[in-house]
């Protein structure tokens, strides 16, 4: 039986989530809503603020990778990765959000923890 409580949870599955606020508010809307969510929850509980800083984390390495992408289309390349970001950025925010409301400390495959 899992030992996180259904809110922190909860709260933690909605931070990953929050990334799709950038259909919302572009363009930094998938920076913003985890950030907020981390900010005033993560005193409540440790799993909270650490799904947090993974979801906040998550959202700046693929900004800095759309970015990069985005540049190498100038080189044909990134019109092939901007796509494949995208695919990736979805399905790696739904997994998190399953995971996270499952109780299970998820952690996103080749990100940049700078918080």
């Amino acid at each position: 039986m899992n030992q996180i409580d259904k809110e922190a949870r909860t709260w933690a599955m909605i931070c990953h989530l929050g990334g799709f606020l950038i259909f919302i508010i572009p363009p930094v809307g998938h920076l913003i809503g985890p950030l907020i969510i981390w900010l005033i929850k993560k005193d409540e509980h440790p799993f909270l603020d650490d799904q947090g800083k993974e979801a906040l984390n998550f959202q700046i390495s693929f900004t800095i990778y759309t970015f990069i992408a985005a540049f190498l289309c100038l080189f044909v390349i990134g019109a092939l990765l901007l796509p494949v970001l995208f695919i990736t950025w979805v399905v790696l925010m739904i997994v998190a959000a399953i995971k996270a409301n499952d109780g299970d400390h998820y952690r996103y495959p080749l990100i940049i923890r700078l918080i």
